[in-house]
């Protein structure tokens, strides 16, 4: 039976994983440790409190969304996805995946729309868009593994159209496998261009 002491981190586990949602909803933050950590100072609880995990701020993160953001947020998805689609098919020679928040549905205005996308160098990725003048900067992610090692991902960032798109580079063999979901640590969900469409025709109702 749960004991008074045990209701109360409840209630602040809660309590925290809300504000952090209202974060990472309106302020731009995209980070859920930071966004804790903010939560945490807000409501005078920092040092103090079991943080919740990931996975319970994204749940309050949809339910947010769906009480203030309403058709309005559904409409920035779509529109993001549509934005997606019409990337894929420009990359279509590199198998490109959609993933991260487009794809769950809690992307915002503030978010990356984000590719994976298959080759067997970065130079191949490169030389296509210089071979078509687009401008673009290169960034490294640090991810961690599945057997908590470490791998660098390469991405690509471009502008275009009011829009920042993020290219997750699969380099070779070793990324055959989806990494790890920044969320809840399991493997990444990933969508092909035929499951975007759907998406765009038939909104996936867990996400939005």
């Amino acid at each position: 039976m749960p004991t008074r002491g045990d209701r109360q981190n409840n209630r602040q586990r809660q309590e925290l994983a809300i504000e952090a949602a209202r974060i990472l909803a309106t302020e731009g933050q995209r980070n859920y440790q930071q966004a804790k950590q903010k939560a945490a100072h807000r409501l005078g609880l920092s040092g103090r409190a079991r943080m919740p995990s990931n996975s319970e701020i994204e749940t309050e993160l949809k339910r947010y969304q769906a009480l203030y953001g309403g058709d309005a947020h559904a409409d920035e998805v779509a529109d993001l996805r549509r934005a997606a689609l019409e990337a894929m098919k420009f990359f279509s020679q590199f198998r490109p995946r959609l993933v991260g928040p487009v794809l769950e549905g809690t992307a915002d205005r503030y978010s990356r729309i984000s590719l994976h996308v298959f080759c067997d160098n970065a130079e191949q990725v490169i030389s296509f868009l210089l071979a078509r003048k687009i401008r673009f900067e290169q960034e490294t992610r640090r991810i961690r593994w599945y057997d908590d090692s470490h791998r660098d991902l390469e991405l690509i960032v471009i502008e275009a159209d009011g829009r920042s798109f993020e290219l997750g580079l699969m380099i070779g063999s070793a990324w055959k496998q989806p990494p790890p979901d920044p969320i809840d640590g399991r493997a990444q969900r990933r969508a092909g261009l035929q499951e975007v469409e759907r998406l765009i025709t038939e909104p996936d109702l867990r996400g939005i």
